[in-house]
């Protein structure tokens, strides 16, 4: 079997891949155009790029798709299943709105209400049944929903968190007059307390299963015509991997599938180059994704917010997400004020400058008519010119002219209104949260993120910028180094007064041995297993929990815990987060989350070290006019792959490479470090 593996990421404007041959110690990247609506197609032009597909020993694959049919509303027609009385949770939400202040709001749920049917059965909150279900009405809800075209079903029984049994029969007497594979029952996604988002989350993953499955056996048959015979498997949101079949199981979990694979490959860099502290910033062709990583660990959310009233409960890294991307279209509101997004031109017709039809400017255009990308030379593939004059128009007639500026100004004006936006999703992760920018370094990648580099050190006060070495494909190397991983919960409800804690670790035991057996059946070559438990804790009386990293092991044995030891990780756990403790409380046990983590073989960045021949006179590309503070400046351009270690590199200046675009600003300097990643920072 091959060792070479290949990191695919579709994002809304380009494919990026990225092939590491293990036995050679070689890499190659590839960046072709994405193909929205058929994303497969993309894909398997990018692997082509790499070479024959049957060569390649593992595929993996982040992917967007999720995302893109939750934010536009594309997922499947679903019906739900759920008990009596409780049909309207879906709508009901927390009662929240999309605006804090006013009467009048909209919200409609993914389920129609006649699409959500109810059935006799009752568990309480203490796990005992009150009623049984009534299957024969399970199985006319069935019959009904599959007549009014539903393709999918969600099955959500009230506190089937304590006791599933209601919840395992109903899922019975359902699949035997289901049509296809598509039912997702609320204890197989999240058997956790929270009535709303554990409904949220099953419907949520109902609504995706068809979407992913149709495109992932879309993409497995046309492996299987290329003669690919390896391993195929797919990042979750958590920043793990785990395998198709689980993908088509539990879709939800690739929600931000592209995103988390970004920064896992941004966490590895910054660890190999000495710098525990950053914040990451992917910008694309549609958005700007931005995530902290503190201590060289990426932080994990227990739920997110996908769009207003799709809440997603599970394990996912937290990323911030706003509409300014390269294909980000620039216009002029009804109020003067000049706007950057969200709505894109994407791939298709992508900026003004690509010819294909837009007349509205972009980002990306901006950066054109300023200089600062080389419109002879365009990245992706996709075109061996770019129109700078359609850019120019585009610019002044839609901002230039109702701003009064002239083209420049308008096109500065452009950038400066993104680098603000950028700046405070930047400061909504970072300050907000207690981070001091001043001791984070900024990792920006995606095809545009170096463009505005400068600008985001000097704004926000970042101590320096790491430029990874392929900037344009860093998701794809995530989707490479990115260590296998299955999360579990379980609600237990237990206070520590009194706990039984060999019943709690018999628990853990189990739950740690079935997340393992996920994890080692995926299929893919891994060092070993780590099993790592955490609970959910908080003081008797409050409504949020902390989370509790517990020093223990799964051994052959079993789990072995003791109240000490457990009080005093919760202590380090809430003094970390609030700065004191509460003596004398009760304290509560909510839930038990559990991580089978596969470790792959770490990937040696030292492959990226520039090599012999670099130099600085080989990476010379010559100079040209570059619009600087207001005014033209001739500026230095040199190829960034052919700058050798050490090499500084004083602004202004721009690296152009096949894959992204670096615009080191006045009196900022470039210094490249021994794996080939260029460090920006301030001229001392």
């Amino acid at each position: 079997m091959s060792q070479s593996i290949v990191g695919v990421d579709v994002g809304g404007t380009f494919t990026d891949l990225f092939l590491f041959d293990a036995a050679a110690r070689s890499f190659r990247t590839a960046k072709v155009p994405s193909q929205r609506g058929n994303e497969s197609a993309g894909f398997m032009q990018g692997l082509g790029v790499l070479g024959a597909v049957d060569s390649f020993g593992a595929i993996v694959h982040g992917t967007t798709v999720g995302t893109n049919s939750l934010l536009e509303r594309r997922g499947s027609r679903i019906g739900v299943i759920t008990t009596r009385g409780f049909r309207d949770v879906l709508e009901m939400r927390r009662r929240d709105r999309r605006q804090t202040w006013g009467l009048w709001g909209d919200f409609t749920p993914i389920a129609d209400r006649d699409m959500r049917l109810e059935v006799d059965e009752r568990t309480l909150a203490d796990g005992r049944i009150h009623t049984a279900v009534d299957v024969a009405a399970v199985r006319a809800a069935a019959e009904t929903l599959k007549a009014k075209g539903a393709e999918a079903l969600a099955i959500i029984f009230i506190n089937a968190y304590a006791n599933a049994d209601n919840e395992k029969l109903a899922l019975a007497a359902a699949r035997a007059v289901w049509p296809n594979e598509h039912v997702s029952a609320s204890h197989e996604v999240l058997p956790e307390i929270r009535e709303f988002e554990r409904a949220s989350t099953t419907a949520l993953n109902a609504y995706l299963q068809p979407v992913v499955g149709n495109y992932l056996a879309k993409l497995e048959g046309a492996l299987a015509d290329n003669n690919f015979h390896g391993t195929f498997h797919i990042v979750q949101s958590n920043g793990g991997v785990m395998s198709t079949a689980t993908a088509r199981r539990l879709p939800v979990r690739t929600a931000l599938s592209g995103p988390a694979a970004g920064v896992i490959a941004a966490a590895a860099i910054a660890r190999a180059c000495g710098q525990d502290n950053i914040i990451t910033g992917d910008l694309g062709g549609t958005s700007f994704d931005v995530s902290v990583v503190a201590g060289g660990k990426a932080s994990l959310a227990a739920q997110t917010v996908i769009d207003f009233g799709m809440v997603i409960r599970t394990p996912m890294i937290e990323i911030t997400t706003i509409g300014a991307g390269g294909g980000s279209i620039a216009s002029v509101d009804r109020g003067g004020l000049l706007q950057v997004g969200p709505e894109s031109a994407g791939s298709v017709p992508g900026p003004a400058c690509y010819g294909q039809g837009n007349d509205r400017p972009t980002l990306t255009d901006a950066h054109v008519v300023l200089g600062r990308i080389n419109a002879a030379r365009p990245i992706g593939g996709k075109l061996a010119q770019l129109d700078v004059e359609a850019a120019r128009r585009a610019i002044l007639t839609h901002v230039g002219a109702p701003l009064q500026l002239d083209v420049m100004q308008a096109a500065e004006a452009i950038v400066r209104v993104a680098d603000a936006r950028m700046a405070g999703a930047i400061r909504l992760v970072s300050v907000e949260r207690g981070h001091d920018p001043a001791k984070f370094a900024a990792m920006p990648f995606g095809g545009g993120g170096a463009l505005h580099v400068g600008a985001l050190i000097k704004e926000i006060g970042l101590k320096c910028a790491v430029v990874p070495r392929f900037p344009g494909v860093t998701s794809a190397l995530g989707c490479v180094i990115a260590d296998l991983r299955h999360d579990q919960v379980q609600t237990v409800n237990l206070m520590v007064d009194g706990l039984d804690t060999e019943a709690l670790a018999a628990r853990m035991t189990a739950a740690g041995r079935e997340a393992y057996a996920v994890v080692d059946a995926a299929g893919i070559a891994v060092e070993r297993i780590d099993v790592n438990f955490e609970l959910d804790m908080h003081y008797l009386g409050q409504t949020h929990t902390v989370a509790v990293p517990l020093p223990v092991t799964l051994s052959a044995e079993g789990v072995a815990l003791d109240v000490a030891s457990l009080r005093a990780a919760f202590d380090r756990a809430y003094a970390a987060a609030f700065g004191r403790l509460l003596p004398g409380i009760p304290i509560r046990i909510v839930s038990l989350r559990t991580a089978a983590i596969g470790r792959r073989p770490a990937f040696d960045l030292s492959a990226f070290a520039p090599g012999p021949d670099a130099s600085l006179e080989k990476a010379a590309k010559g100079s040209r006019p570059v619009w600087c503070g207001g005014a033209w400046r001739e500026t230095r351009v040199l190829s960034r792959l052919d700058l050798p270690a050490g090499a500084v590199i004083e602004g202004p200046a721009v690296l152009e490479q096949p894959d992204a675009t670096i615009f080191i600003d006045s009196d900022l300097q470039g210094r490249v470090d021994a794996l080939g990643n260029v460090i920006v920072e301030r001229m001392s």
